[in-house]
């Protein structure tokens, strides 16, 4: 069983407001936004210390990349180090703005639809064996994303054409930001039609070991226990494909309809028709995987993927308690840890105390609100001050990863070692995730294709070439 390594790709929206209403245009704020990037690295797509990527996207959409994790713990941890490092840029922008006599907040939002419907994403990518051939992880891996989002949708406020049974509090609401953006299941296409699963194959590795699974439907998430879910279900059900875990053929008739069906039921129990005539409920589907993930935990050996049991067994218990929740449709035991159900309970408070209609402005302000990743202004930041939602790891380690601390169990350690003396040298380099080079004044590269290795003499040699031409 191939060791594991993940990365998250996050895009932000961002918006410049005054009173209310908006100040500057997306291009126009994202400019202040990476100025200070610019002005340090000399571009606005930069490799930072921390050997995460930091970009501006299609769209003005900010986009920040992880570097290469070997743990559920590790990833979330560099996932929220891109929160702090976009939320300093933003403060330092409205400083900028306000030294130019401009005044106006700016806002940073961790979801996947803006106020016009348009979508940018989260995109997740997980190392798998190249033996594992892809039609195989396609039909396997579809009808549990299909479902994922029972446990880990970021939750958001739509217009029903009619108030139904399940919002029994007249509010229509769609577990799934990014299931109505999707419109194949597999294949090679991004933007132009995007899928569930990308299948462009650009392993960032040894190509002939390694390929990139890139799943492109899941949600930002801001509550720390339901990112540890998203990936840590995902991880093991990668684990049963490859060690040949019997799983049920759940093959959906129509993936597109299903997962938008999904997406408008919290109570799981929609009708889905399998391609082989069977009928079952995205709930049951959840059950069959997660139940095969519990016994697959009882016999698994240790460190089988580099992904601790540890961190396996607390993904288990969450995903058992998620789907027990939404069986009894009794969200108590889970209502601080899954972002669609903590958003869910505030919307319904400001219902129920003010008397809001559905479209009414508070509403989809606080809808909004809670992706702000500024602290202390974000409703989910405040929720966390506040002790009302639960974290799953140590916020040190945030602050420490966004300060320019790279992974030392991955690749990443090697990067970001190199960057910093880069950096610290003001030396001409290009790197992306496999090579490191210095561009003067003898180009020298070195390519990295073992995504594990963090001891590397020709990393080491690179450094040194740096301090001989700089006299060190």
């Amino acid at each position: 069983m191939v060791r594991r390594i993940a990365g998250v790709e996050t895009e932000y929206g961002i918006t410049c407001t005054f009173d209310g209403r908006r100040r500057l245009g997306p291009e126009e704020i994202a400019r202040y936004v990476f100025r200070p990037i610019v002005d340090t690295y000399g571009s606005a797509n930069v490799f930072l210390p921390n050997a995460g990527r930091l970009y501006l996207d299609v769209g003005s959409h900010p986009e920040y990349a992880t570097p290469e994790c070997d743990s559920i713990a590790q990833l979330l941890t560099y996932d929220k180090a891109g929160d702090q490092i976009v939320d300093q840029l933003a403060q330092q922008a409205e400083i900028s703005l306000a030294q130019e006599g401009i005044a106006g907040q700016v806002f940073l939002f961790k979801n996947n639809v803006d106020s016009f419907g348009n979508s940018y994403g989260c995109h997740e990518n997980y190392l798998v064996s190249r033996s594992t051939v892809l039609r195989t992880l396609g039909n396997v891996l579809l009808p549990f994303l299909i479902t994922r989002q029972l446990l880990v949708g970021a939750g958001k406020i739509y217009r029903p054409l009619v108030r139904s049974e399940q919002d029994p509090f007249g509010l229509g609401y769609c577990i799934s930001q990014r299931a109505d953006h999707v419109w194949e299941g597999v294949s090679s296409a991004t933007t132009r039609s995007r899928p569930i699963i990308n299948t462009r194959d650009e392993p960032h590795a040894d190509s002939r070991q390694y390929r990139r699974l890139h799943i492109i439907v899941g949600d930002s998430n801001m509550a720390e226990p339901t990112f540890a879910l998203k990936i840590g279900s995902t991880l093991l059900v990668l684990e049963l494909i490859e060690a040949g875990w019997p799983l049920p053929d759940f093959a959906l008739e129509n993936e597109i309809a299903s997962i938008r069906e999904i997406a408008r039921d919290t109570t799981g129990n929609t009708p889905i028709r399998l391609r082989n005539g069977n009928q079952v409920s995205a709930l049951e589907i959840q059950r069959a995987y997660c139940d095969a993930a519990t016994q697959w935990l009882k016999q698994r050996p240790q460190r089988a993927s580099g992904v601790l049991d540890s961190d396996l067994h607390r993904v288990v218990d969450l995903w058992d308690r998620v789907l027990r929740a939404i069986e009894t449709q009794d969200f108590s035991a889970v209502d601080t840890e899954i972002d669609w159900v903590i958003k869910r309970k505030l919307l319904e408070r400001f219902q129920h105390r003010h008397g809001f209609e559905l479209d009414h402005p508070k509403l989809l302000q606080v809808d909004l609100a809670y992706h702000d990743v500024r602290q202390g202004r974000g409703l989910y930041s405040v929720l966390e001050s506040k002790g009302l939602v639960q974290r799953w790891i140590d916020p040190a380690g945030i602050t420490q990863a966004a300060s320019g601390v790279a992974p030392q169990t991955t690749r990443a350690k090697l990067r970001g070692e190199f960057l910093s003396a880069a950096y610290d040298l003001q030396a001409s380099v290009t790197v992306d995730w496999m090579r490191l080079k210095v561009n003067r004044p003898e180009p020298i590269s070195v390519e990295l294709g073992d995504p594990f290795a963090t001891i590397d003499d020709r990393v080491d040699e690179l450094i040194e070439y740096m301090k001989t031409q700089r006299g060190i």
